[in-house]
């Protein structure tokens, strides 16, 4: 009787370690293509300023939006009615502009 005990709670903990291991190489293997569509995409040294301001400037008021939520003329009336809150000038707004608009 105890042996039995014995040998089903190894059963039972083995299928529990191997059930552990394939969901943890399932969901890497997932979450591969994404990171390697992110690291393939390439930002010049403008747009890179651009992202920056973005995600340094905007997030101190509101959470950040995916640039592709809204199109160039959805951003353009957001873009100008942030720049006074965010007491950003003509050249930084330029630069964040120009980021967002080469993510769509």
């Amino acid at each position: 009787m105890k042996l039995r005990i014995v040998s089903i709670t190894f059963s039972v903990l083995f299928l529990a370690a191997c059930s552990s291991t394939k969901s943890t190489a399932v969901a890497s293997a997932v979450t591969t293509p994404a990171a390697e569509t992110v690291a393939s995409v390439e930002l010049t040294p403008e747009l890179a300023e651009g992202k920056n301001l973005y995600e340094n400037s905007c997030v101190r008021c509101h959470k950040l939006y995916e640039p592709t939520k809204f199109s160039k003329e959805e951003w353009q009336p957001i873009l100008v009615r942030m720049q006074k809150k965010a007491k950003l000038d003509d050249i930084k707004m330029a630069s964040i502009t120009n980021y967002l608009h080469s993510q769509l």
